[in-house]
């Protein structure tokens, strides 16, 4: 009875044992399985990765599609918190990725990262969610007028006044000569039918007879023509809508707008100094080292495919001279000679930091909605008068820090002249010397 009690036992501990290793045996299979979620892990992996990884390209770093597939789960685990330490243990997986991807090393994420937000990841290079196709709506296009066109319609008003003021003339003349010819014929001077036959004279005699008239058509005339010439020349080099085609095509829509990049991330120096200055192309391939392709959508404005912008990406890589198999600069370079759209007389002082900074006004209340032009035009007539009706109307932030500490002098001078808020004309904005020196 005692064996068979003991039997029972053994039978018992065995199950339970045999039980315990199947338990263990699946943990440890469950333990290589990614269990994550691949929505999420496409946020994290846009968020931490995308910069130097895709899915089904080599960019700065392999190609992570199914990476699942080629390493073991605990690996990538370690190699994605600490690749250094992993690099440093002797792994010859990691020694070889570090050799092949030009020993560019990889950001830690220990501590970033959790346990589950790196298995929602390698769960997204596994199964990316299916993308649901988005039915773009039709975008209203930018039309910008022709630079000549602008400048036509910019004297228009001009050729108006000139060609009214002819028109009065030569009604004021016919009016004359028709009262001039009733008279005489009323008079008994003239018949009809000599007045008929006699008609073309009459013109010339009525100015002969009346200084009054030739005076007033003269002066008529000269200051008519003085005012046309005037308005002409003061159309000079006043490009309002013009828009150059560059020699690299950059839509400002994409990025300024659809991207949402600040105006100020590329073009810095507007914070800083008195021009905005055209960004080098080094800030363009901070982005497009790994972004060699676009992938928006399909016919965005204007007609413009990706194909068309794909091969404008490749232009960018030849002018900076970036092998894009082996990520590396080939130091064969082709400079780019961009056309400038702004452009200020050598005589006209203008600083954009002080606009920027100080006034805190938008790039967009001198160049216009950027983030909507696909190619950037001049918006603004940029003319003596336009600044100076900006500077009249442009009331002055005294919450700036810039002007604390005349707080009191502006509360006294406004006071003085009776407003609540100084503009920038009442504090000089329009003396000669604060843009002309």
């Amino acid at each position: 009875m005692k064996k068979v009690k003991n039997h029972k036992f053994l039978n018992i501990s065995i199950f339970s044992f045999l039980l315990m290793l199947l338990f263990s045996t699946s943990v440890l299979a469950q333990e290589d399985v990614v269990q994550g979620d691949p929505v999420k892990g496409e946020t994290l992996f846009k968020t931490n990765c995308m910069a130097c990884h895709q899915l089904d390209k080599r960019t700065i770093g392999p190609a992570l599609g199914g990476v699942t597939d080629r390493r073991t789960n605990e690996w990538l685990h370690k190699w994605i918190n600490n690749s250094a330490a992993l690099i440093a243990s002797g792994d010859a997986d990691a020694k070889a990725i570090f050799e092949e991807f030009n020993q560019v090393p990889m950001a830690p994420y220990e501590g970033i990262l959790s346990h589950q937000d790196i298995e929602d990841i390698l769960a997204y290079t596994a199964n990316p969610p299916a993308v649901q196709e988005v039915v773009e709506e039709e975008v209203p296009q930018v039309v910008v007028e022709n630079p000549e066109v602008a400048k036509e319609r910019s004297v228009t008003y001009v050729t108006a006044i000139i060609g009214i003021t002819v028109l009065l003339i030569a009604l004021f003349v016919i009016l004359f000569v028709l009262g001039n010819a009733s008279r005489i014929i009323a008079n008994g001077d003239i018949s009809a039918e000599e007045f008929a036959k006699r008609k073309e004279g009459l013109l010339s005699k009525a100015f002969a007879d009346n200084p009054f008239l030739v005076v007033m058509t003269v002066l008529v005339l000269l200051f008519g023509s003085t005012y046309a010439i005037f308005g002409y020349l003061m159309q000079i080099d006043v490009n309002q809508g013009y828009e150059p085609i560059q020699p690299i095509h950059y839509s400002h829509k994409i990025h300024a707008g659809d991207n949402q990049i600040d105006c100020k991330f590329c073009h810095s120096a507007a914070r800083v100094s008195k021009t905005a200055g055209i960004p080098s192309l080094n800030v363009c391939m901070n982005c497009h080292e790994t972004i060699s392709e676009y992938k928006g959508a399909e016919d965005l404005a204007n007609g413009y495919t990706r194909e068309f912008y794909t091969n404008e990406i490749k232009k960018l890589y030849e002018a900076v001279g970036w092998d894009e198999k082996t990520f590396t600069y080939t130091g064969k370079t082709k400079p780019v000679r961009w056309v400038r759209i702004h452009n200020l007389p050598d005589f006209a002082y203008f600083n954009h930091s002080q606009h920027v900074n100080v006034a805190g006004l938008e790039c967009q209340t001198c160049h216009g909605k950027v983030e909507e032009m696909e190619i950037v035009h001049q918006h603004a007539p940029l003319t003596m008068g336009w600044c100076v009706d900006c500077h009249r109307k442009t009331e002055v932030n005294t919450e700036n820090g810039y002007y604390q500490n005349y707080k009191e002098v502006h509360a006294e001078l406004a006071k003085k002249l009776n407003v609540e808020k100084l503009t920038i004309a009442q504090l000089g904005g329009l003396e000669c010397g604060k843009c002309h020196y």
